[in-house]
């Protein structure tokens, strides 16, 4: 088809959206929606407890291998609470190679082999994420399947369709299924011509893709029950694609089909709602099926990052944003960072400062934006020649990955600590200096102009020394990689935040004190290998908190509890994880608890003490003290 508008649509002009068509060949078996992994499978003991964070890091169009291994090393340990992934089914594959970002977002199959991985690294991409205390939220592509203007008939996962047909014989779809003319849209070739009209909005094809007749019983319990197979997965939550597109109605009736997820309660739900129009196609008019993208949110973000940041002081519901309870909040998202309507990574500190306020200013349910980088709207990520997505490395300048940006990540902890704190102590420079706290828990000082601002600040911090966390990371028995700001007996503090920089601090949870593990070098092995040692410990814990073993090897973090090795409840209360440490040497080891915040708490007494054997295998039954 030809180049479709961009998707930013308002009451008069259409959205942008980039999706055309595609498909491959992964393995056989698309499977029956609603034949496998019924809702009852959610019964199944879930691996981890939820770390109680609400931060949401979007992985864009990583692969399944590239999230479960980010949960694992940065997400889990830096206490975001989810992580939303790409929509996990199949979808079409154009010919000519070139496979653009946007092919996942057709949809022609609702089997779990696609672009990103296969069923069973989807799987084990959840399991790894819900180990690390990570929830997972599904991109869902609900509104429609791929273009009816496509030709392609290939996959990425071997489903079986014609778009031109409107037939997908792996889910069960047929011309029926679908929205047509003059039935439902009443313009010919099913285009939108009104942008204020709901009936057109919802039942004609937005840039050529297939609408779905959800308001038959038979289309939602198909959609409800590749949900429901996510949902058996552990999938924990749903951004719902195009969701202005769908009637509310349809909507809810196909929520109601879905079951709770495995952490227990109802699944997450944030819409994408591009703002324009009155009425039903009002973004508040869909806030009774959850949540909405916040558009407005990063637009004005971005005007004030370009303006002066002074004018943040009243940044909330005020100017026009949907309320903080139903808002999921960004500064950019895979189709504005095309459009350029808000800060991207191109655009450098901008970027970064407006992540640390995001995470800051607690308005809304945030979200942290981690892309590929790209020359053309349309290029593919990182991926192979038939268009299956290479193995994130964050190294390689291919991948934008501010999730694990230092100051945006330790801002996570910083943000979990300040929930349910009110902004307070705000200043400003009336230009682009702010700094402002969250009650007496968390500060911060943003500095988004030309030169190093020094001032002595009011805090609302008690007296202590503090670890600036933009600049490094608290570490064993209160130390600080990096600069600590010291706050005095009245909660004041002197600072130099740099050019387009930022100071954040906030009690990083209290210190191991006396419990801190007595110093031991790390060993020399007096044999090679590694031995298989797994460790049982017996805790009870409280809603949020998970345990994890550290210990003096490096595969037990070298004492450092940012590295330690996170245990799961799999027969709760005995946590239990298995790792590979080095043969025939003596380590030592303590266990510790951590909640969403942040908090340490390390059990008391001296470290514990043993000895790997020679080879083999052993398990180690502890019982917290």
């Amino acid at each position: 088809m030809t180049a479709p508008p961009t998707r930013r649509a308002n009451a008069a002009a259409p959205p942008t959206r980039r999706r055309r068509a595609s498909a491959g060949l992964f393995a056989a078996g698309a499977l029956l929606v609603g034949a496998i992994l019924p809702v009852a499978f959610q019964g199944t003991a879930h691996a981890a407890t939820a770390n109680g964070g609400d931060v949401i890091a979007n992985l864009f169009e990583w692969n399944w291998k590239s999230v479960g291994q980010e949960c694992t090393t940065v997400l889990g340990p830096k206490g975001y609470g989810a992580v939303q992934v790409a929509p996990p089914g199949d979808s079409i594959r154009l010919s000519g190679g070139t496979h653009p970002w946007w092919d996942v977002y057709q949809p022609v199959g609702y089997d779990l082999n696609s672009r990103m991985g296969t069923e069973a690294q989807f799987a084990a991409m959840v399991t790894a994420c819900h180990n690390a205390g990570v929830k997972v939220y599904a991109d869902a592509v609900i509104n429609h399947t791929a273009g009816a203007n496509q030709t392609s008939t290939d996959s990425y996962g071997g489903a079986s369709f014609d778009p031109g047909a409107y037939t997908y014989g792996s889910i069960g779809y047929d011309r029926s299924s679908f929205h047509d003319y003059p039935a439902n849209c009443p313009n010919a070739g099913n285009v939108i011509n009104d942008w204020n009209s709901a009936q057109q909005v919802q039942e004609c094809q937005l840039v050529s893709l297939s609408d779905l007749y959800t308001e038959k019983d038979d289309v939602r319990s198909k959609i409800a029950g590749y949900l429901n197979k996510l949902v058996g997965y552990g999938v924990d939550g749903f951004r719902m694609d195009a969701a202005k597109h769908i009637a509310q109605a349809d909507m809810a009736a196909i929520l109601a089909k879905v079951g709770d997820t495995r952490w227990g309660g109802r699944p997450y739900v944030y819409q994408e709602v591009i703002p324009g129009g009155s009425g039903q196609l009002a973004p508040g008019a869909f806030e009774g099926n959850g949540s909405v993208l916040e558009f407005t949110y990063a637009h004005k973000l971005k005007d004030q990052f370009n303006g002066s940041i002074a004018n943040l002081k009243t940044f909330g519901q005020s100017w026009g944003f949907e309320p903080s309870d139903k808002s999921a909040v960004m500064v950019t998202n895979h189709d504005l960072e095309r459009d350029g309507s808000t800060l991207t990574y191109k655009d450098g500190a901008k970027y970064t400062l407006a992540h640390v306020f995001e995470l800051a200013w607690g308005y809304g349910t945030p979200q942290v934006y981690s892309g590929f980088r790209f020359n053309n709207s349309d290029d593919s990520p990182p991926a192979d020649a038939s268009g299956y997505v290479s193995d994130t490395d964050c190294s390689t300048g291919a991948w934008n990955c501010a999730d694990r940006d230092q100051g945006i990540a330790n801002m996570v902890g910083w943000h979990n600590a300040a929930k349910g704190q009110g902004v307070a102590n705000w200043w400003d420079n009336g230009g682009n200096a702010i700094a402002f706290s969250r009650g007496n828990a968390a500060w911060v000082a943003i500095n988004n102009g030309g030169g190093a601002v020094t001032q002595t600040f009011t805090t609302g911090l008690a007296a202590g020394t503090y670890c600036d966390v933009i600049h490094g990371t608290p570490a064993t028995g209160g130390s600080c990689t990096g600069p600590a700001v010291t706050v005095d007996s009245s909660g004041r503090a002197t600072v130099t935040v740099n050019a387009g920089d930022a100071v954040a601090l906030y009690a990083a949870g209290a210190t191991c004190g006396a419990n801190c593990p007595t110093s031991s070098p790390t060993p020399t092995p007096t044999a090679s290998g590694t031995v298989s040692e797994t460790f049982h410990e017996t805790k009870t814990t409280a809603w949020g908190q998970n345990v994890y073993v550290v210990g003096s090897v490096p595969a037990l973090g070298n004492w450092d509890p940012n590295a330690a090795v996170a245990l799961s409840p799999a027969s709760y209360p005995v946590w239990s994880a298995t790792v590979n440490t080095p043969a025939n040497t003596r380590f030592e080891y303590k266990y510790i608890v951590k909640d969403g915040s942040g908090n340490v708490t390390w059990e008391s007494g001296a470290n514990r003490v043993h000895t790997a054997p020679a080879s083999g295998t052993e398990t180690l039954n502890d019982t917290w003290k």
